[in-house]
């Protein structure tokens, strides 16, 4: 069964001067702010499509660890990902680093570097955004 999820965006104004809101349709968990100088420079209280994408990433990647390691057999007990996406105006996204510490009873560390590389290529968010660099760190905890 396919899902559909739904995100709006209201924006006034021009790119540099102007502001908007991103509002979360499908969960209804909440609108936030966006803007220009919190997408090319300090955040200052607003998100970005960077952030909404590492929110993205982050969360899918980590389902697909957990999931890629659970049928191999030594389902984790923890597992923690941070996703940064990198943007450079003018350039777009040059790249995307996730990190993940994961607790994973009888598994080693080579077997957990295969186990998240296996997840940084499967995860459905990685094959979308196939066309970015995406570098990989791992460690068990």
């Amino acid at each position: 069964m396919a899902t559909t999820r739904k995100a709006t965006t209201h924006w006034e104004g021009n790119l540099l001067q102007g502001n908007g809101t991103v509002a979360l349709e499908s969960s209804g968990i909440g609108s936030y702010d966006v803007s220009w100088p919190s997408r090319a420079e300090e955040a200052n209280g607003k998100t970005s499509p960077e952030e909404l994408i590492a929110a993205a990433h982050s969360s899918c990647f980590s389902m697909a660890l957990s999931h890629g390691l659970a049928q191999a057999g030594t389902p984790p007990e923890t597992v923690d990902t941070s996703a940064e996406v990198t943007f450079q105006p003018g350039k777009g996204i040059t790249g995307i680093h996730l990190t993940v510490t994961a607790v994973v009873p009888g598994l080693d560390a080579d077997g957990f570097t295969a186990a998240a590389e296996g997840a940084k290529k499967n995860c459905p968010v990685s094959q979308a955004l196939a066309g970015t660099e995406i570098t990989l760190t791992a460690t068990l905890g």
